[in-house]
């Protein structure tokens, strides 16, 4: 009997090992930055929908396929009524505001620390109303 007892204990060691080390690496991929694509062609964002976790690091990487500049501003709706006056030439200091040169990719790492909704949007002149913008659902 203590054959049988100690294979089910030396099983059961390793059963906890493995679901540790599965465990460490769950926790660990949870905070690495989640990369989300964001493809902008013929002046609309692909996806124009995007959903997102509470408290983690998302990395978008914006790729501007046009032969024209474009922006992407993320925020609430204030925020988005704000940026429509155009008072900023270009994006770059905040990972929520950034400019996109015609032919080129961008990256930008945002954490949402509060679940909801936020917009994207470009405000370049007739942008938005051609229909560039987006969502963002934080759960």
């Amino acid at each position: 009997m203590n054959a049988g007892r100690t294979v089910t204990a030396v099983a059961l060691g390793l059963g906890v090992a493995v679901l540790t080390g599965i465990g460490a690496n769950a926790l660990a991929r949870a905070s690495e930055p989640l990369v989300v694509s964001i493809t902008i062609h013929y002046s609309h964002f692909e996806p124009a929908r995007i959903t997102v976790p509470a408290g983690r690091p998302v990395t978008f990487v914006i790729t501007n396929g046009d032969p024209i500049d474009h922006e992407w501003i993320v925020g609430d709706a204030a925020s988005q009524r704000r940026h429509r006056t155009g008072t900023e030439p270009s994006h770059g200091e905040r990972p929520t505001e950034i400019s996109i040169p015609a032919g080129t990719e961008r990256r930008t790492t945002v954490t949402f620390a509060a679940t909801g909704s936020q917009l994207f949007t470009c405000h370049l002149p007739g942008h938005e109303r051609y229909g560039m913008v987006g969502t963002i659902t934080v759960n």
